[in-house]
C-alpha cells in the first residue's frame, strides 16, 4: 500500500510551524503555504497541491493534510463551561436529544462541536451559513449532503479531535468502497504531553 492520503499531527506547538513540518515530512520536499480566496490553507510542493487544515486553542495545535481533497480539523481541550444555552439555540433537535441522553454531556458536546468545526473548514465555510445548525452524524460517519466523512481519532492529550475527510461519492464499486475505508483510516501522530 502507498502513502496514506490523509495525515494528522497534534502537538503543543505553533500551528503554522506544525503544518509546514507535517507537509515537508509527508511530501519529502520543501513546501510553501498558500491560502485560497476563502482563507483555507493549502500546500504547494513543486507541481503537487495538498489540502490542509489547522486548529489551535489553549496550548494545543492540530493540523491535517490531504492528498485527495478538502479536509477540516478541529481540536478542543476538555474543560468545564456552560453549554446549555448554545446547544438549545444552535443545535438541531436530534442533536440536543442525543446530548441529553449522554452520560458525559460535556464530552458529547465537544464531540459534536469539533465535528461541526471540522466540516465547516472542509467546506470552506466555517460556521457561516448555518454551520452550527448543520446536522452532524451522532457517530463517526458520513455528513449528509456532502462528500465528507467525520472521524474522531483517539489522542493522548486531554482534548477532543475531529477530522472531516473528503470521500468521493460511492459509485457502488468495490474499489470505491475500499478507497473510502483507506482514506478515512489515517495516521494521527501526537507529540508532547
Amino acid at each position: 500500500m502507498g502513502v496514506p492520503s490523509v495525515h494528522c499531527l497534534v502537538a503543543r506547538a505553533n500551528a503554522h510551524d506544525l503544518l509546514l513540518e507535517l507537509a515537508s515530512s509527508v511530501l519529502g520536499v520543501h513546501v510553501d503555504l498558500r491560502h485560497d480566496d476563502e482563507g483555507r490553507p493549502w500546500i504547494e510542493a513543486g507541481q503537487q497541491r495538498c489540502w490542509a487544515s489547522v486548529s489551535h486553542g489553549r496550548d494545543l495545535a492540530a493540523v491535517a493534510l490531504s492528498l485527495d481533497g478538502p479536509i477540516g480539523v478541529d481540536i478542543e481541550a476538555r474543560r468545564e463551561f456552560p453549554v446549555d444555552g448554545m446547544v438549545r439555540r444552535w443545535f438541531d433537535p436530534a442533536e440536543v436529544a442525543w446530548l441529553d441522553a449522554q452520560d458525559d454531556r460535556l464530552e458529547a458536546f465537544l464531540w459534536l462541536w469539533t465535528a461541526k468545526e471540522a466540516v465547516g473548514k472542509a467546506l470552506g465555510k466555517g460556521l457561516r451559513d448555518s454551520g452550527l445548525r448543520r446536522l452532524m452524524p451522532l457517530r463517526d460517519g458520513p455528513v449528509a449532503g456532502t462528500e465528507l466523512v467525520v472521524r474522531h481519532p483517539a489522542i493522548e492529550l486531554d482534548a477532543v479531535l475531529a477530522v472531516a475527510v473528503h470521500v468521493p461519492a460511492d459509485d457502488g464499486s468495490a474499489a470505491a468502497r475500499s478507497a473510502a475505508r483507506s482514506r478515512t483510516n489515517f495516521p494521527v501522530v501526537v507529540r508532547g504531553s
